[in-house]
């Protein structure tokens, strides 16, 4: 069974071997931009690279990027939220774009970490006001689940949705784009007719995201970018936790000897208190690694609490 720390490497190595460069994970506190308390997602440091700006680098990057959110900090202690987490990302800056983009992540997903391809599913820019369907990826995810015997059809193993699931792009404006999730069938049975693999109901979890940033906003209207760029997130702790074969990530190698210990000192069972506990010693971990103290305000009063 592959460890935590293992995927990690697992992951880092096989996009090394792909052409892209290694890039360390950038401090949990932003440098030199106060509009978060914290680094929020993977793609948070990469920001003004998808915007135009050169990368040392060059135009291929992979990281494990730490990030700590707390926009749903009242759902930590379920089995699939915390404030804490690793996202995996791999950065095309103006290189290869949709085709090279879900095929490594299959191929990583499938033959590195040994998740059946017939457990997944894929999700697409389905088209919405003047912007296009995103018939490219339609394709290219059917030409590659036949690769693997699968006749992939749109409705069924890939579905379609607007943009409130398949888009990303800045409130801001500037660099946007559609994006292809990626779905793994947990084997929990459906919860109705209805159900589709962005159902809230457990049995499809989301384990990846290529986002292919294709247009530019600009004052509210859109136009091509005259670049293309991808930008794939992954979150660690989720993709462990299938891996493992465990139900939750309370029960993976990186949170159980937390969770243990924490049960072996508590006066009562219950798990929701027991998980919140090795949530929040994680988070508080992660946040003094990088130089924070209890304080009044700012990072150390996140911490303090």
């Amino acid at each position: 069974m592959l460890t935590y720390k293992e995927i990690l490497d697992k992951y880092l190595n096989y996009f090394e071997k792909n052409g892209h460069a290694i890039i360390p994970s950038a401090p949990l506190v932003p440098e030199n931009d106060p509009s978060v308390l914290f680094v929020n997602a993977g793609m948070f440091p990469l920001v003004p690279f998808l915007q135009g700006q050169k990368h040392s680098k060059g135009s291929r990057l992979v990281d494990g990027q730490r990030c700590l959110r707390t926009g749903d900090i009242e759902e930590v202690g379920d089995e699939s939220h915390c404030t804490t987490f690793i996202m995996l990302g791999n950065w095309s800056l103006n290189d290869y774009f949709k085709k090279e983009a879900i095929n490594y992540t299959i191929e990583f997903f499938v033959k590195e970490l040994g998740l059946d391809i017939n457990r997944i599913y894929a999700s697409v820019f389905g088209g919405e006001e003047d912007i296009p369907k995103d018939t490219e990826s339609i394709e290219i995810w059917k030409e590659l689940f036949a690769k693997y015997g699968i006749k992939a059809e749109v409705g069924d193993r890939i579905q379609e949705y607007g943009k409130n699931k398949n888009w990303w792009g800045l409130a801001s404006g500037g660099p946007c784009g559609p994006d292809s999730e990626i779905f793994y069938d947990t084997g929990k049975p459906k919860c109705g007719d209805h159900c589709h693999i962005n159902c809230n109901c457990g049995k499809y979890i989301e384990i990846g995201n290529n986002v292919f940033m294709q247009y530019l906003n600009k004052d509210n209207k859109l136009q091509p970018l005259g670049r293309h760029n991808v930008d794939f997130g992954g979150g660690l702790e989720r993709i462990t936790a299938l891996v493992q074969g465990v139900s939750n990530f309370y029960d993976t190698d990186i949170y159980k000897p937390i969770l243990d210990k924490v049960k072996e000192l508590s006066k009562e069972e219950n798990i929701t208190s027991q998980r919140i506990i090795a949530d929040h010693i994680k988070a508080a971990t992660w946040i003094v690694m990088d130089g924070v103290i209890p304080g009044r305000n700012q990072q150390g009063y996140i911490l303090r609490i």
